[in-house]
């Protein structure tokens, strides 16, 4: 602890003076007890409330409360503790200090100990309103939605085209990421409020759009973005030749795909990385080629690590530019070396093809899982020019009491960026539905590590997962990775900082000089100040770890 110096008050000497305060060290600011937002929560695409729950286990709080309280906002933590990138990992303020908090593997623990309880989800209201909603596809987006609106009271009905739900979590997400089981428990639970779930029904073609608005008052169209980008080179329409949505799809489905020995992938994102092991799994020797180098690849990097040490080839800054065929079959990817040039709109550098550097890639089967698009079939009324829905900031499409979200809306991104904008237009449809205003919220500042004292904190590292051997892995479908244990759970969770939210840790008592401090008597009550003894020293502020305190 720091050397406090003693200042002797005098008889009748206000230190809250402004001149005064200054001329003993002190300046006219005052403290401010004021609460922030931490960046795990301001990165996650579903606003779950991290720091609060992690507060919940160090205090001892029960799973099942926990489980609750983050599927307030998510209701599928087991899934997303599994697939997700975890973008509030790399929001962590301890990334600055020694490692992020492993949140996803914590937030993995709590939906497997959901699944594995049982536990059931609690409506919010004991109503039922008149008013039913259809939503029209079960992939995250449109489950999400369908949740938080049976929450409320209302009566849904989801319509999903293919035999099960899940969208791409089950069609296009290997069972070695995601296991059936997983979504299926999880999908239950959902069901298991009352949700109606009618698979193998397409609407537009076994259902009648018009239909649907017939018999509901709101419908939330979540169909996503399930068929796969062509190459746009000749060659393509070989009978071997794949988009990697495509291709996972049948793996998933079950369905028997030949794709011989040697197979290129082509792209740089999570689906080409699937793909790829995918294929690696079914006995080839696979290679996947990316137009530009591993630092702008957006896949995963703990999946771009895998698929490494699985054996997966990389041929960076190479592009494709024509599939060689030998009657219907390909037999070989004709591509081109790349060199980076500026910026293009992605900020990424631009790949520039090299004149003369073709070369070609000997190949029994191609995986081109470059982008998605969107099936409009019997929905064509809603696609816009550049082929997805146009929605306003509510969520609503041009279309009356028809809302749209997810993949579908261009908003090609993570499972918990479609379950995000599920929930938000849920609570837009009731807001709309019960004729409320939408609430309006002063936004919390957010919390900065340099806001932060990070001294106050012990280094400690991250925990360390297991994992399934190269070995034991790569010729079958088994979870690579287990849930971490209780204990590893419970180590996690220490580390922890809190950013911008007091965890009595008392230093700004302890270091107040002048008794401007006041310590709760009941544990849990909020530190008050006098500011009528301060003079402004700013130790309070500059002790206090989390950056609770503001000097105003």
């Amino acid at each position: 602890m720091a050397e406090l110096k003693v200042v002797k008050k005098k008889k009748g000497l206000r230190l809250g003076g402004g001149d005064t305060s200054e001329a003993i060290g002190g300046s006219s600011l005052r403290p401010r007890y004021t609460l922030k937002v931490p960046p795990c929560t301001v990165s996650c695409p579903v606003g779950t409330k991290i720091r609060e729950y992690l507060t919940m286990l160090k205090d001892g709080e029960s799973y099942e409360r926990v489980w609750e309280h983050i599927t307030d906002y998510n209701p599928l933590p087991a899934t997303t503790g599994r697939v997700c990138p975890h973008p509030c990992e790399g929001g962590c303020n301890r990334e600055f200090h020694d490692s992020s908090v492993g949140i996803n593997d914590i937030e993995r623990f709590i939906g497997t100990y959901g699944i594995e309880h049982k536990l059931q989800h609690k409506k919010i209201t004991d109503q039922v309103f008149p008013e039913k909603v259809a939503v029209v596809g079960a992939g995250p987006a449109g489950i999400s939605c369908a949740y938080h609106l049976a929450r409320r009271g209302y009566q849904v009905t989801v319509f999903e085209a293919k035999e099960k739900p899940g969208g791409m979590l089950r069609y296009g997400i290997p069972r070695y990421r995601l296991p059936d089981n997983v979504i299926d428990s999880e999908y239950s639970a959902i069901t298991g409020m009352g949700v109606a779930l009618k698979c193998g029904v397409k609407v537009g073609k076994d259902v009648a759009f018009d239909d649907l608005k017939k018999e509901f008052q709101v419908i939330y169209v979540a169909i996503g973005a399930q068929n796969g980008s062509k190459l746009n080179v000749p060659g393509e329409d070989a009978a071997n030749v794949f988009t990697g949505v495509d291709f996972l799809e049948r793996i998933n489905s079950g369905k028997k795909v030949e794709i011989g020995n040697k197979v290129s992938v082509i792209g740089g994102g999570d689906t080409a990385i699937d793909a790829a092991r995918v294929a690696k799994r079914l006995g080839a020797d696979v290679t996947i080629l990316y137009r530009r180098t591993v630092k702008e690849m957006p896949a995963i990097k703990t999946e771009i690590q895998e698929a490494e040490e699985e054996g997966i080839h990389f041929e960076f800054l190479t592009a494709p530019v024509e599939v060689v065929k030998n009657s219907d079959k390909a037999t070989g990817l004709k591509c081109i070396r790349m060199e980076l040039g500026s910026p293009d709109a992605s900020g990424r550098p631009r790949p520039v093809p090299v004149k003369g550097s073709e070369f070609v890639v000997e190949s029994t089967a191609v995986i081109a899982a470059v982008s998605q698009i969107v099936d409009f079939a019997g929905l064509e009324r809603f696609r816009n020019e550049r082929g997805w829905i146009d929605v306003n900031d509510h969520y609503e499409t041009t279309e009356k009491n028809v809302y749209a979200g997810g993949d579908v809306t261009q908003e090609l991104d993570i499972a918990a960026t479609a379950i995000g904008l599920g929930r938000k237009a849920a609570l837009a449809i009731d807001n709309y539905l019960r004729g409320k205003e939408e609430p309006k919220e002063i936004p919390l500042p957010a919390i900065s590590y340099q806001q932060m004292n990070l001294s106050y904190y012990e280094k400690l590292p991250k925990i360390k997962k297991n994992s399934l051997a190269v070995i034991d892995r790569i010729s079958n479908f088994k979870e690579i990775s287990p849930t971490i244990t209780e204990g590893q759970l419970m180590a996690e969770v220490k580390r922890c900082m809190s950013c911008g939210n007091c965890f009595a840790c008392d230093r700004c008592w302890m270091f107040c000089q002048y008794n401007a401090v006041v310590k709760p008597a009941v544990k849990g009550d909020p530190y008050k100040f006098k500011l009528e003894f301060c003079i402004g020293c700013k130790k309070c502020a500059e002790q206090c770890p989390c950056g609770y305190i503001d000097m105003i």
